[in-house]
């Protein structure tokens, strides 16, 4: 997801250092021809190590698709996650990279098709009752115009990609609620774990109405949310875009370990 350029004020920002989680289990990922699409969670908005090639969609080196893939032999590999997509531009300019030989999907999106910037936005800067009335507006969204957009989507990997095993990711919520924590009041972060559960609960319902393998992050980044002392989230960065996104350490500890397992039941149902 990418947040736009207003000028938010700063809480502060943590970047770390991106490593790898080995395979494990029997089965093998050799012979897989891989594709990662999806939107900034997936490309990875927030990590850094960003490749020039991919301009404002900031496929990042650090991001959980190059992690997996560099730890796996694979027959190929296609990272084509963009930072601001939505179900409908991954349709209309990622879908490409997929064919009859895939054989292993990644995804993430429908955080942009409910507003996630705009929601950070009115959180960020307006009052209580602003943010969650946006929030219940963005919430209202999922329930009632998501479901749809998402059966659309993965109805169309399913059409290029008919052998493939799809992991579709969740999002994490966004903070550990505590006493003392700087920056947005606690109500105003319960609101906003409570859209992050919402989110995730449409797109599972989605995903099995696909047949798709659904992986929840929510387990992985439990302890590491903001306000934890152990984030592994960005709070609002210079420059903007990386707020609210995982670190480098979020795809490595968090992301990547719930993509791993994922594929790994996936492979073996394929198997």
């Amino acid at each position: 997801m990418r947040l736009s350029r207003p000028c938010l004020v700063a809480f502060g920002a943590v970047t770390f250092a991106a490593g790898s989680v080995a395979w494990s289990g029997s089965a093998s990922a050799a012979g897989t021809s891989y594709v990662a699409l999806g939107d900034s969670y997936s490309s990875g908005t927030g990590a850094g190590n960003y490749d020039p090639g991919s301009g404002s969609c900031n496929r990042s080196a650090n991001a959980y698709p190059n992690l997996w893939a560099a730890a796996h032999t694979t027959q190929s590999y296609k990272f084509v996650a963009c930072s601001g997509a939505t179900t409908d531009t991954v349709a209309s300019g990622q879908l490409g990279a997929l064919s009859s030989s895939t054989t292993l999907v990644s995804i993430t999106v429908g955080g942009n098709d409910a507003g996630f910037s705009d929601v950070m936005q009115t959180c960020v800067l307006e009052s209580t009752s602003s943010c969650q009335s946006r929030v219940a507006q963005a919430e209202s969204y999922m329930k009632n115009t998501l479901p749809g957009k998402l059966d659309s989507v993965y109805a169309k990997i399913r059409a290029k990609a008919p052998s493939a095993r799809v992991v579709v990711l969740g999002y994490p919520r966004l903070y550990k609620i505590v006493n003392l924590c700087a920056g947005l009041s606690n109500t105003k972060r319960t609101a906003l774990n409570g859209a992050a559960d919402t989110m995730d609960g449409v797109i599972s319902k989605a995903a099995g109405r696909a047949g798709f393998t659904w992986s929840d992050v929510r387990d992985e980044f439990a302890g590491h949310e903001l306000c934890s002392g152990d984030g592994w989230l960005n709070a609002v960065t210079i420059p903007i875009g990386s707020s609210y996104h995982p670190t480098a350490l979020g795809h490595r500890s968090g992301y990547l370990p719930a993509m791993t397992g994922s594929a790994l039941r996936a492979l073996e149902k394929q198997a």
